[in-house]
């Protein structure tokens, strides 16, 4: 719930009163935890089937298929690490009150998740180089190839979400319809997505198909 200020339409924030269990938690950060902690198990259940798949399964790598691009899966980390910052930064701007340097901060990164997302997609298509996909990493040929489409593209739905939503918050922010404790509620979407892109990295990149 948010109140607003009898002069003019800029948003303040409720104090909640103190609970038990949850503090001062908004109804809101509660939610989105419990959302997070549901969405992690789906994470968790992908990259399990994915170590069951690969310790269990006989043709693991066919021959021909192409290894993954550390420097690339490197190079996208970086990315969505750089754009956690920016969040960060954007939040701190929010809780000063400063709308432009939210805003600023709120553009960076959904520029940064943009990049991450053609990143993706030219890992899979290509766009100055052939993608894995013409390269012989094809989905369904081998448990290799389907799990690493299956994984990294529902993260990557992740951050298109999370683009969606941060442009939406861009918008109300603009419009002076934004509070500190809804960017934080963004932030927390925003980082998670980010912690569970280090995990695939880690599992899928680093680790040698052998």
């Amino acid at each position: 719930m948010q109140a607003v200020a009898a002069h003019g339409h800029e948003p303040r924030a409720v104090v909640w009163p103190q609970d038990p269990q949850f503090a001062t938690a908004s109804a809101g950060k509660i939610a989105m935890w419990i959302f997070l902690v549901s969405d992690a198990f789906a994470f968790f259940g992908l990259l399990l089937a994915y170590g069951i798949l690969r310790g269990e399964t006989t043709a693991w790598h066919h021959p021909g298929e192409p290894d993954l691009s550390v420097v690339l899966g490197a190079l996208l980390t970086a990315v969505l690490i750089a754009s956690s910052v920016s969040m960060i930064f954007a939040y701190d701007a929010a809780l000063r009150g400063d709308r432009r340097q939210t805003s600023i901060f709120l553009g960076l990164t959904a520029s940064l998740g943009i990049a991450f997302l053609i990143g993706q997609y030219a890992e899979y298509f290509g766009i100055l180089h052939p993608g894995l996909s013409k390269e012989g990493l094809v989905f369904g040929r081998s448990a290799y190839a389907s799990t690493f489409y299956v994984i990294t593209s529902f993260h990557a739905l992740h951050v298109f979400t999370g683009v969606v939503y941060i442009s939406i918050t861009l918008l109300r922010n603009a419009l002076g319809r934004a509070t500190a404790g809804q960017i934080e509620l963004l932030g927390l979407f925003w980082h998670f997505v980010d912690l569970i892109w280090i995990f695939v990295f880690t599992l899928l990149y680093l680790i040698p198909v052998g």
